[in-house]
Order: structure tokens, then C-alpha cells, then sequence
């Protein structure tokens, strides 16, 4: 076996590069609160539900048959993705009580470490004689992915090696047993991840092992003959794990999967949305690696797939709780949405990856909706309750909870907030961008020397940006600002002066400012921030007749608790005015948008099913809150679609 010990690389790996959530500092009223939350109340409290469900327990390998908190074949991605977020927030600030707690939890876990370097609980102690052999449903390589994940961001954050080392010896386990080669397995994981993670792996050692292994997965996923087939074959039995099949049904696994066909012939998104959206972000982090053309345009008519045919006006995707993933074009029905936390995060992840190879809009643009849409509706305000799935309408009978038998959202999203900050700004030899509206500061090294930029703003509440630039000394480099497409009009003032549209260029949605900067210039961005009305493409039956309000990057969504009159009967007029008023005492400050509409009268109609005349209009009060936001007060329904009356 190779030796553990590699050394650390400082290359560079793509034109565009994210900054890392070290070099920046936000310091932002709407995202400081919830990152704070999660560093001092979701992650404490994530810990003791893997200690009280046996999750923790399972790292000592003393379980026996018959024994309660049996050990789960994904149990081990749970506690690592508890372990990355962890991580990022001792990279954030520095807490030795936590610092502790964590080498703790890594001790633990390389001690369940096997002599040939395999690590996964469930099949050391629950059925050992099994491993390696249901790739499909197994879930062996996606927890390996995970742990790979925590053990790269644990030595970013601390420089310590341990785990770093451990779960080197793993890969190289995993790297003698899989591949192209004589002898080898040709197999991949049903749950794709390990991916994405070997590349990260890849690019903080410079080990090239790493990444031809990852290239080996992308590229064997659905060649013929399928390896699920194969391994069924070997086996004699469809799977290990039969509560798959009343769920998903053999015939159509392959796309649960999306290893119906080689990834650069794939034109759709199908199957399971997070193993889709982890395969796409992986895809798209090869192509830039390998300089693959092929990967690059699966991954773009991919995302062109999702975000204009299978996507919610929040950045949620997957349909469906059968197979908790796609279904067809168009189909986005609210109540019955399933849109997991998990599979918007998966959407962000894959949004950055593409902004690697692309800096366009459409990217940002995604990325944002999901954020503060789709994701961090999965956490409540308090940050101990989560929601799994998030539809776009409830009655009332959906609430967060404090932890599930599978519980990959919770950890998810305590993981993507922790590291918020290497989705705002990125660079190249001569360019700052910036995606996402956070006051913050982003330390910048150009190749004419560093540079900071200072964000204020109070955004999403509020529409204008201010931008400072920190220099030792005069330096020329093009700053990108992206102009969000729900912006009627920006404008953009630099030291005052208005900069000339024709002068600041718009390139791929991004306003372009090239020019020598000096210290304490100074840019401010005005974001037109109106409210607007969203329609869905007529073959979205579900929204028929239905209108969605945003504002900014905010969707809003209607509760019970505002209104009198049910809200599934509330009408929007097609002339109502609306106004948006913040309170700073609702929901921890919030815009909310206020007006007049109406409601059908139901009083009358008494024990008449059906009548010749359609029910009478009255006029009815109008609140509407940012969906994130929705049932952290009384129980009660939920729209995002209303009548349009």
C-alpha cells in the first residue's frame, strides 16, 4: 500500500477559481445570524443526535445481532457530513472544546479502520461477507466520498493529518479494487459522490491516482454491459437490500441510478435527484481537470434540462417521493413536491462547479434561487428542526423535524452554510468576480498583486451594494459584478460617478469593469428590486391560473396564519397593488409583501356540492412572507402559487 504521507498541493486547477471560505469574511445581517446559529446550536445538537441514535456507538465496532441501533449502510455519511461542518467552523473561528470534540470523533472513526484500509461500519459488523458486493444500493463508496469530504476540509481547517491519512489508506483500498484494469471491479456506486470527493482530494494533494479514479467512475456509469447486471449476476440475487425494490422497482433502477446510458449521452435529468445532482457536479469538476470538452456539453444540456423543464421557482428539484427524484418535463405539482434539501444543495454544488468553467449568470443566478429559496427552507429559524422534503404548498399537516432515521439533510445543510463563503467571490490571474450579494471581505491574489473587496449591503432586503477596494498600490484587473436576472435595471457608480453602461460591458450577465484600480475606490451597485409576478410555462398544469410572487432573490409564499379566509381561496387581482414593508420583529426581520385581494365566499353555499354560478369574490387583507421562512409560527396551510382572480 502506498504511503499515506503525501505531500500537499498548491497548484492551480482552473481559469476561475472559488475563494475559499477562509479568505473571506461575511459580516452580514441576514447571513451572520443563520451562519452563527449553526456554529453554536445546530452543530452541538447534530452531535448529540448521532451520539443518542447509535451513529457515534457504530464507529466501535461492538455491535452485536440482536443489539439495539443496528448500525445503517449510510450511518457513516451522517456523521461525516456532521464532521465537515465541524470543520469549516473551526476554520472560522477558533473553539478548543469543539477542536477536541472533534479529534475525538476522528479518533473513533479511524480506529473502526480494517489492516487492508476499508472503513464502513455497517459492513464490517452488520454483514461483513458482503462488502463490495451491491455497489447499487450498498452505499460503500458514497459514505467513502463523504469521509473523504471531512477529512480534506478537517486538514484545511486545522493541519492535521490524521484523518487525512486514513482516509488516503481507504482510497488506495478502494484504487486496487476498482478500475479498468485486469482483475479489477468495473463497478460504481449507486449513489454518486465519491466523485466529486476524490477530485478535492486530488486537489489538495496532486496525487494524479486520485483523479484518474474518479475519471474511471465517471466514465464506466452506464457502459454495457451495466455492471448492476453483472454484480445481480455474481450474486444471484437482484440486491441486498429488498425495502429498494417495493420503492424503486427493479425495471427502472438503472435510471434511479442515471446508469442507463454514459454520462456524455445523457440529455435528461433523471432518477434519485441528489445521486443526479452529485454525478453532474462531479462531471463538471472533471471536465475542468481533464480539460474535457465532451463532459462540459453533457453537463450544459444537462442544466439546461433541469433548470428550464424540471426545476420549482425556488430552486427545489425532484418531483417525486417514489423515487425522490425527476419524473418528466414540466411536471412540478406543489403539494406533492418533493424537492429535498438535500437535492437543492446538490443543485448549488453543481451551479459552482459550472461557474468554474463558465462565469455566466445563469449559473449565479441558479445558485442564489436555491439558497435562499430551497435550502435554507430546510432549517428552521432555530436551527434544530428540518425539513427533508419542501413543497410549494401545505395543509398544514407538514412540519421541520428534529431528525430522521435518514438524516443526510440536516448535516447537508449545516456543511453548505459553514462554508458559505466560498460561494460569493472567485478569481483568475487578473479577474475578481462577484456572484452573491453578502457584506463581507474577499482577500484576492491576483497576478499583479493582492487585492480585497469589501461588500456592504443589506441585501436581499434592500437593493444597493457598495464595493471597497483594498490595494497596496495601483493595480489593473477586471471586476465582474453579476447583474441577477430578476433586475430590471442596474446601475452602477464608481467613485461617485456613474460608470457608462456601454463602458462596463455585459458579458454572459455580468457587468465587466476593467481598469486600473486604486486603494479605497469605490464602486456602488444599485439592483433595481421590485416585486414581480412569476408565471409558469403553460405545460406546468399544477400553476395553471396561478401566479408567484419574488421579490429580489426572495419567492414569498401565503400562511394561514395572516390571512382569515383559507388560503388555498385566496385570489390575487390581476391590478392589485402590493407594498413591501420590513418588520424587524417577524420571523428575525423579514420584508413581507402587504395589500388587498380576495377570497371566495364559502358561507353561503351550506351543504350544496355544486351550483350553476360560481362562488362570490370578497375582499380580503394580503400578506406574503419569503418561503424560507414558512411554518415557523402556528400550524396552518401554505401557497406559493395563488389564484391570479
Amino acid at each position: 500500500m502506498r504511503n499515506s504521507q503525501v505531500e500537499i498541493s498548491q497548484i492551480q486547477h482552473s481559469p476561475l477559481q472559488p475563494l475559499s471560505y477562509r479568505s473571506v469574511q461575511i459580516n452580514d445581517a441576514f447571513w451572520s445570524p443563520r451562519v452563527q446559529i449553526v456554529l453554536n446550536q445546530t452543530i452541538p445538537y447534530q452531535y448529540e443526535q448521532c451520539e443518542e441514535t447509535g451513529r457515534l456507538e457504530a464507529f466501535k465496532l461492538n455491535w452485536k445481532p440482536g443489539m439495539d441501533k443496528q448500525p445503517h449502510f449510510f450511518w457513516d455519511s451522517d456523521v461525516a457530513k456532521w464532521l465537515e461542518a465541524a470543520s469549516y467552523s473551526l476554520g472560522l473561528q477558533a473553539d478548543p472544546e469543539l477542536d477536541q470534540l472533534v479529534d475525538n470523533v476522528i479518533d473513533l472513526i479511524v480506529s473502526a479502520q480494517q489492516p487492508d484500509g476499508y472503513l464502513n461500519t455497517y459492513f464490517t459488523v452488520v454483514e461483513p461477507e458482503k462488502r463490495w458486493l451491491d455497489l447499487r444500493d450498498g452505499h460503500e463508496l458514497y459514505c467513502a466520498g463523504h469521509l473523504i469530504e471531512a477529512a480534506v476540509a478537517h486538514y484545511e481547517a486545522t493541519g492535521k493529518r490524521k484523518l487525512l491519512d486514513a482516509m488516503i489508506r481507504y482510497v488506495d483500498h478502494i484504487d486496487s479494487l476498482f478500475g479498468d484494469e485486469p482483475g479489477k471491479k468495473r463497478g460504481y456506486c449507486g449513489h454518486e459522490e465519491i466523485e466529486l470527493a476524490l477530485v478535492k482530494l486530488y486537489r489538495l494533494t496532486g496525487e494524479e491516482r486520485f483523479l484518474r479514479l474518479s475519471t474511471f467512475f465517471i466514465n464506466e456509469r452506464g457502459q454495457t454491459p451495466n455492471y448492476y447486471d453483472l454484480e445481480a449476476a455474481e450474486r444471484g440475487t437482484p440486491n441486498l437490500f429488498d425495502e429498494h425494490n417495493g420503492r424503486v422497482g427493479i425495471h427502472d433502477v438503472k435510471i434511479h441510478t442515471q446508469s442507463h446510458l454514459p454520462v456524455r449521452e445523457q440529455t435528461e435529468a433523471v432518477g434519485h435527484a441528489v445521486r443526479a445532482m452529485y454525478l453532474y457536479a462531479g462531471m463538471a469538476d472533471l471536465a475542468a481537470e481533464n480539460g474535457d470538452a465532451s463532459l462540459t456539453e453533457a453537463c450544459q444540456r444537462l442544466w439546461h434540462n433541469v433548470t428550464a423543464k424540471r426545476m420549482y421557482v425556488t430552486g427545489g428539484v425532484g418531483t417525486s417521493s417514489h423515487n425522490e427524484g425527476f419524473t418528466r418535463d414540466y411536471d412540478l405539482p406543489n403539494e406533492s413536491a418533493y424537492c429535498e434539501t438535500c437535492a437543492a444543495i446538490g443543485l448549488m454544488l453543481w451551479g459552482h462547479r459550472m461557474l468554474a468553467l463558465d462565469c455566466n449568470a445563469r449559473y449565479s443566478d441558479t445558485i442564489e434561487r436555491a439558497l435562499y429559496n430551497g435550502i435554507i427552507s430546510g432549517m428552521s429559524l432555530d436551527g434544530k428542526a428540518f425539513f427533508y422534503d419542501n413543497p410549494l404548498a401545505s395543509n398544514g399537516d407538514k412540519h421541520r423535524k428534529e431528525w430522521f432515521g435518514c438524516s443526510c439533510c440536516p448535516p447537508n445543510i449545516a456543511r453548505l452554510l459553514t462554508s458559505l463563503g466560498s460561494y460569493i467571490y472567485s478569481s483568475d490571474n487578473r479577474t475578481a468576480a462577484v456572484h452573491l450579494y453578502v457584506q463581507s471581505e474577499g482577500s484576492f491574489t491576483l497576478q499583479s498583486g493582492e487585492v480585497s473587496l469589501r461588500q456592504e449591503t443589506n441585501y436581499p432586503w434592500d437593493s444597493a451594494v457598495k464595493l471597497t477596494v483594498g490595494t497596496a498600490s495601483d493595480i489593473s484587473f477586471a471586476l465582474k459584478l453579476r447583474i441577477p436576472g430578476w433586475c430590471p435595471q442596474a446601475r452602477i457608480f464608481v467613485n461617485g460617478t456613474e460608470w457608462p453602461a456601454e463602458e462596463w460591458q455585459l458579458v454572459n450577465g455580468y457587468a465587466v469593469i476593467d481598469r486600473v484600480w486604486s486603494d479605497s475606490d469605490v464602486i456602488h451597485l444599485d439592483l433595481a428590486m421590485p416585486i414581480r409576478r412569476a408565471y409558469s410555462h403553460p405545460n406546468v398544469h399544477a400553476n395553471a391560473g396561478r401566479v408567484a410572487l419574488t421579490r429580489g432573490p426572495l419567492v414569498y409564499c401565503i400562511e394561514q396564519t395572516d390571512h382569515e379566509a383559507d388560503v388555498a381561496v385566496i385570489g390575487l387581482p390581476g391590478d392589485a397593488k402590493l407594498q413591501s414593508r420590513h418588520d424587524a420583529s417577524l420571523l428575525g426581520g423579514v420584508t413581507v409583501l402587504e395589500g388587498s385581494a380576495v377570497a371566495m365566499e364559502q358561507g353561503d353555499w351550506q351543504d350544496d356540492l355544486y351550483r350553476s354560478e360560481p362562488p362570490a369574490w370578497r375582499n380580503e387583507p394580503f400578506t406574503a412572507i419569503p418561503y424560507y421562512a414558512w411554518d415557523n409560527r402556528e400550524d396552518g396551510s401554505m401557497r406559493v402559487w395563488i389564484l391570479e382572480a
